[in-house]
């Protein structure tokens, strides 16, 4: 789509300032432009705003900005700016934009006011100069703002004005659909809002999100099921954020992650689940306070604590060590929302100092062995950047020891609004009293408020289902940061909540990908399995993201991190899947380049025997119903019918852990065989390709002694961005 710009004024004092000040790079300025042009050409309302997509942590708020200060010099004379529900975001919002508008403010010609707190009785002349008025998302501050517009200063109504949604996550729902009265209702924000709208001349919509959940991707009326019907908000247009060179995010955790020896391959520790259970309440059968620093049950968060403080005491040395400013380390701990459990983890958390501080004035061999495998585990991702001064470990024994007896540590507890002010400092960021901050707490944490040079997170929200918007807003880990600062980086969650964020980063990055080939203009599909129906359309907004699978061309499915059955009791099992191949194979349909094209029912058939002959691990899900479904959707994209393309292999004698201790997860890639992804991938085109990798399961590799099959499935070329429920909320 062309944007007329040519008629922008993109020379005006507010623009002109901010500019000079921030100094935007070229493509962050273009964004602001052609966001504020499409505003002014395009007619916005609550159900068809313009949206700002970016990234978590990623400058969304910089770039809104800009486009405010556009807004004013392009006729605009008051910005309503709907925040998340807490007075930390708005403190910290408030004092963001009088630090940004601080010319302007100085100048009188703007004034920026919390609805909450403004004024009764401004006169004229200043409510003659251009407004930002913040606004949390509650019923009590779109009250406040009703009667400001409406009843105290009416004259409002006459200017025009823009709202800007920030963190939009949840406007993608303007209705509700209530069962037992068989209607649609507007949800209460959208209504309050949709009546103010009513109230102004000419008022401009835009929402700012990460967090999209479907917005784009749906068409205006969709039937979903039996009748019902699902409305969503669609943008008038979409304007991608940029990327920033230092901005860390979903492809460092979840992609780089599994190239062998990147960096990013050490960033993740996994938890177990029963470790989370310890750290929800105090029990003093199963944590020992006088043996924290050696007891097994609670071994991750002790390393956690550990490498924080050493990862912090290896990047002061660093900064001094090249003349420049010690920073201050932040580390959040974020498993549950109740306040007991965050006490007893406070106390957890001193406990460890404590004990931590004796060892170290001590010098005992339990400190020294504890800072040497902190030293050795975080020294594998400094020793991967080669400009980077690597310390020895006796300076950074010293650092922590000295930390320690200084009393660097500082642990605070975040989880109410009172809390949150108390912590915040005058930018409206939570600050970071002492070189080493721990910060303990639950939703308060996830809500927006800016905590500075993060380099531990221990994250533990386990909820039985997982919706996208909360997820990704927990993930405090993205961010701008220096790349030394990643270096000493580690993130701490359960095997199964690593796996769902890596499904939501496949999502949010499809989606991405979509915006930016101009594939949103189709969408990307959504479906679900019905046991009696087949497969649905899918209400995206009932997504468990627990269950999503997100299907892109030639994407692979496989089950990783298992173990084989015994030798004698899968040994039947294997025999019945050889016999079922070989058939499979002589019979096929059409062969092509050693690929066999076979009926999708014999797939699925093998693949429930490779089933029971398979154990998954603790936080691994191998399950066969989302395979099923998933073969039968792609057999349902290939209009020639349902089959497809059967690659084998035999013995293989693949290991089951790679050099670096992590499950094998690529038995099909070059470089390990015959390269049979590469070759399955060449065959589907219309259909999709399952590789049957017969292994021979030695002792020696890990395995139990049984050969065994390994399923690979492959999406065809020629098939839409589609993502799949095999669960949803009813």
């Amino acid at each position: 789509m062309s944007i007329n710009t040519h008629l922008l004024q993109t020379n005006g004092a507010f623009f002109q300032q901010l500019s000079r000040k921030n100094q935007y790079k070229q493509d962050s300025r273009e964004c602001m432009i052609r966001t504020m042009a499409q505003l002014l050409d395009t007619s916005t309302t609550e159900h068809h705003p313009g949206m700002l997509l970016g990234k978590i942590q990623s400058g969304k708020t910089r770039t809104f900005i800009g486009v405010m200060a556009l807004a004013y010099d392009n006729g605009y004379d008051m910005v309503i700016l709907l925040t998340k529900g807490t007075n930390a975001l708005v403190k910290q919002t408030y004092a963001r934009l009088n630090e940004e508008f601080s010319k302007a403010i100085e100048e009188d010609e703007m004034r920026v006011y919390d609805i909450m707190a403004m004024p009764d009785n401004l006169r004229k002349y200043e409510l003659s100069q251009k407004l930002a008025v913040i606004v949390k998302k509650e019923t009590r501050n779109l009250d406040h703002l009703h009667d400001a517009l409406t009843e105290r200063y009416p004259q409002l109504t006459d200017k025009r004005v823009l709202f800007i949604d920030d963190e939009a996550d949840f406007a993608s729902v303007a209705y509700e659909y209530k069962r037992d009265q068989n209607v649609k209702h507007m949800r209460v924000i959208a209504t309050k809002i949709n009546t103010l709208r009513e109230t102004l001349r000419k008022p401009a919509f835009l929402q700012v999100t990460a967090t999209p959940y479907s917005l784009y991707l749906q068409p205006e009326d969709m039937t979903i099921h039996k009748g019902k019907v699902f409305e969503p908000i669609r943008p008038a247009f979409t304007e991608l954020v940029p990327i920033h060179e230092h901005y860390i995010g979903g492809k460092v955790y979840f992609e780089w992650s599994e190239k062998d020896g990147h960096l990013s391959s050490y960033l993740f520790h996994p938890v177990e689940e029963k470790e989370l259970e310890v750290m929800k309440k105090m029990d003093g059968r199963r944590v020992k306070m006088e043996h924290l620093l050696t007891q097994k049950n609670i071994s991750n968060i002790r390393q956690a604590i550990v490498n924080f403080i050493v990862g912090a005491g290896i990047r002061r040395w660093q900064q001094r060590e090249k003349g420049q400013r010690e920073q201050k380390y932040s580390f959040i701990i974020h498993t549950e929302r109740g306040k007991t459990a965050h006490a007893w983890q406070a106390e957890l958390i001193q406990g460890f100092e404590q004990l931590l501080i004796e060892s170290a004035r001590e010098e005992s061999e339990l400190f020294q062995r504890l800072i040497r495998e902190s030293y050795d585990d975080l020294m594998r991702t400094v020793q991967t950047l080669e400009k980077t001064t690597r310390p020895a470990f006796s300076a950074v024994y010293e650092e922590v020891r000295r930390s320690l007896d200084e009393e660097y540590i500082v642990s605070n507890i975040v989880n109410s609004e009172k809390d949150v002010n108390e912590l915040l400092d005058h930018t409206g960021q939570l600050q970071l009293r002492s070189p080493m901050n721990i910060f303990i707490g639950g939703q308060i944490l996830d809500r927006g408020v800016t905590i500075h040079n993060l380099i531990g997170f221990f994250y533990g929200r386990n909820p039985k289902s997982f919706q996208q918007d909360t997820v990704l807003q927990h993930s405090r880990m993205y961010g701008a940061r220096p790349v030394a600062d990643l270096a000493v980086t580690r993130f701490y969650t359960t095997q199964r909540i690593y796996a769902v964020m890596k499904k939501i980063h496949e999502f949010d990055t499809e989606l991405r990908r979509a915006f930016e080939q101009g594939g949103h203009r189709r969408g990307v599909v959504f479906v679900q399995r019905d046991l009696s129906e087949g497969i649905l359309p899918c209400n995206p907004n009932k997504i468990l993201l627990s269950e999503l699978t997100m299907i892109n061309p030639h994407k692979r499915m496989l089950p990783i991190g298992f173990q084989t059955g015994y030798k004698t009791h899968i040994q039947k099992t294997i025999l019945e899947l050889d016999r079922l191949i070989a058939k499979a194979k002589t019979s096929a349909h059409y062969s092509e380049d050693n690929a066999h094209l076979i009926p999708v029912a014999q797939a699925k058939e093998m693949l429930r025997l490779v089933y029971e002959t398979l154990e998954m691990e603790e936080g691994r899900d191998f399950h066969l119903d989302e395979y099923e479904g998933v073969l039968d959707y792609l057999s349902k994209e290939a209009e020639s019918g349902a089959y497809i393309w059967l690659l084998t292999r035999t013995q293989r004698q693949i290991r089951r852990y790679k050099q670096d201790g992590k499950f094998e997860n690529s038995p099909d890639t070059p470089g390990k065989g015959s390269g049979e992804l590469a070759a399955a991938r060449k065959v589907a085109r219309e259909f999709p390709a399952l590789i049957m990798l017969r292994q021979e399961g030695k002792k020696e590799h890990g395995w139990r002694g049984a050969p065994f099959w390994w399923p690979v499935l492959v999406a065809q070329a020629e098939t839409s961005p589609t993502v799949y429920a095999n669960k949803t909320v009813k």
